[in-house]
């Protein structure tokens, strides 16, 4: 009985290839600019109120990074690991895309709960004011914790690209990784007896610079 093998067609093979090109250019760009998104919307003004100072309102405001530090921290996880993708293989690389996707998924939440918190508002109002119970009035919150969390989706989404499509992609040149071969030995350069430093070099090797 004879098997035949079968042998994947070329245009199926090529199809394979720009998928997987595809593929890594929307991780790549969808991981780093979900990244920058993130920290850019940490930085930005989250919530705003009043408080009661010596009987007169003070304005108070807060920022993401206040109200939560978790998605600015998970965006440089996520950076790390979309780095990380292309420097690991097989069972690394699913490890790796899974924490991007994780990051994603992280920031994402972190920043929908800290788009209703009052917390940060609530400790600047008792510093302000010297009154442990002091809490905040007219609260307002903007839309930058929504921006967070977007940032925090296209994370994801270029985890689970990583996750889906790894396998096609490119990983670092293996030209300079040591495998205990033992590398062969360039043969030694004659030596002029009319040069000291080729002298001084070959007897740095252990060699004669006398013998023929």
């Amino acid at each position: 009985m004879e098997y035949v093998t079968a042998v994947p067609h070329p245009r199926s093979q090529a199809a394979s290839v720009r998928s997987g090109r595809r593929s890594l250019a929307v991780a790549l760009l969808a991981g780093a600019l979900g990244a920058a998104v993130a920290l850019l919307s940490s930085r930005q003004r989250w919530s705003a109120a009043t408080a009661t100072v010596a009987g007169g309102d003070f304005p108070l405001t807060a920022q993401g990074s206040d109200v939560t530090g978790v998605p600015a921290s998970l965006a440089v996880v996520g950076l790390a690991a979309l780095v990380a993708v292309f420097a690991v293989r097989r069972a690394g690389r699913v490890l790796v895309a899974a924490l991007l996707a994780l990051s994603g998924a992280g920031t994402i939440v972190a920043a929908l709960l800290g788009a209703s918190d009052r917390t940060a508002l609530d400790e600047k109002a008792a510093e302000a004011s010297g009154d442990a119970s002091a809490t905040v009035e007219s609260l307002s919150h903007t839309a930058w914790p929504y921006v967070a969390a977007a940032g925090g989706a296209l994370l994801l989404l270029a985890g689970l690209l990583a996750l889906w499509y790894g396998r096609r992609w490119p990983a670092m040149s293996g030209r300079y990784e040591r495998d205990g071969t033992p590398r062969p030995r360039r043969a030694a350069r004659p030596v002029d007896p009319d040069r000291p430093e080729d002298l001084w070099k070959a007897l740095d090797r252990g060699e004669d610079p006398t013998g023929s």
